[in-house]
């Protein structure tokens, strides 16, 4: 995957030099370039920001230095769509990550301030994600959060390469619970089903907390999913033992 990075703050991206997106980037699964706005101004001062047209609070940033920088960002990477991560955008999903994982190319869009100017985004943008409903200072964290759902899907980024299959959302539920060492640890034991070394219990046992887990916390998504026979008999089986 390779990534072409606008931001007006590289240094933040530091973060991806640790865990699962540093061993991708030592094995060239990943590479990330970046490109600052502020290198395509055309002033003394390197202005990439402006006062909002109509009033109000915050600064915008300016078309010209962003449209600048795309376009020299896709002489390098030709057949990259550009993403924006913003507020207004669709909400990222683990089956949108999934999808995004499958392009060789992206160019990510980090915005700062009030937002960018709105003919930027008509003009030049494919697709704007969004990862909450809640405004952050810039786009750079998102796009960070971004890169690191990708990577978990490319192949040979992850130690196990079932671990990606078996995150929460993958199937439309949320995970199991987990278990290490010890098998009791302040009275509190790992469930006998798990020690028992019979991998159809344990199967079933998964599926009914993950099912259950979902009920509880994320209803929505149990009403959105088409229950197999299985499935509902253990779902109900976990709100009867729940209720007891």
């Amino acid at each position: 995957m390779n990534i072409a990075l606008i931001t007006l703050f590289p240094d933040m991206f530091d973060a991806l030099n640790y865990g699962i997106t540093a061993r991708a980037k030592e094995k060239n699964l990943l590479q990330i370039n970046f490109y600052n706005p502020r290198h395509y101004t055309h002033d003394a001062r390197r202005t990439v920001d402006d006062t909002s047209y109509g009033g109000g609070p915050g600064m915008v940033m300016k078309y010209e230095p962003l449209r600048d920088t795309i376009l020299d960002a896709k002489k390098n990477y030709s057949s990259a769509k550009v993403y924006y991560l913003s507020p207004q955008g669709i909400p990222l999903t683990q089956e949108i990550i999934c999808k995004l994982s499958q392009e060789k190319e992206m160019i990510l869009l980090a915005g700062r301030y009030e937002g960018i100017d709105q003919r930027l985004i008509d003009a030049q943008v494919d697709a704007e994600y969004s990862i909450g409903d809640y405004v952050l200072t810039g786009g750079e964290l998102p796009a960070m959060v971004m890169i690191d759902a990708v990577t978990r899907f490319l192949p040979g980024a992850l130690g196990d390469e079932d671990s990606a299959e078996q995150d929460s959302f993958m199937n439309g539920l949320l995970d199991y619970p987990h278990y290490t060492r010890p098998e009791e640890v302040d009275q509190h034991r790992v469930p006998e089903v798990l020690l028992s070394g019979n991998h159809e219990r344990i199967r079933q046992w998964r599926l009914k907390q993950s099912l259950g887990k979902t009920w509880q916390k994320r209803p929505d998504l149990v009403k959105r999913r088409s229950l197999s026979a299985e499935e509902k008999q253990l779902l109900n089986e976990f709100i009867a033992e729940e209720q007891i």
